[in-house]
């Protein structure tokens, strides 16, 4: 009586491992579906990309504001009779750690102190 089941459990076991464990397994198609997810946001990101630099060229392409605005940004061009500020701003200093000192001692409304 062992032999037989000790047979059929080696025949599910070898009818198993495919499934699991082969070249087109479950294992390996959660590996897959993984890099899928991970490869469609990537995509995702891209085309947000792509959207913003497409509607910029379109700006850049249509009307006049969009390249006075790139000029000014990135070359600083100022109109003439313009006045140009540039207000510098004040590096940053490390503060010192604030050491927290010996609480006072707290009066019992006698003039005595606990």
């Amino acid at each position: 009586m062992r032999w037989p089941v000790f047979l059929l459990f080696v025949l599910v076991i070898a009818l198993q491992y495919p499934l699991w464990l082969g070249r087109g397994g479950w294992l390996r198609v959660w590996e897959i579906d993984k890099s899928l997810q991970e490869q469609r946001a990537h995509n995702q990101r891209l085309e947000q990309r792509n959207a913003r630099l497409d509607a910029e060229v379109n700006d850049l392409k249509s009307g006049t504001d969009a390249i006075e605005e790139r000029a000014r940004y990135d070359l600083g061009l100022v109109r003439p009779g313009e006045v140009f500020v540039q207000v510098p701003q004040k590096p940053e200093t490390p503060q010192k750690p604030v050491i927290p000192e010996e609480p006072a001692p707290v009066s019992d409304g006698r003039g005595e102190a606990p």
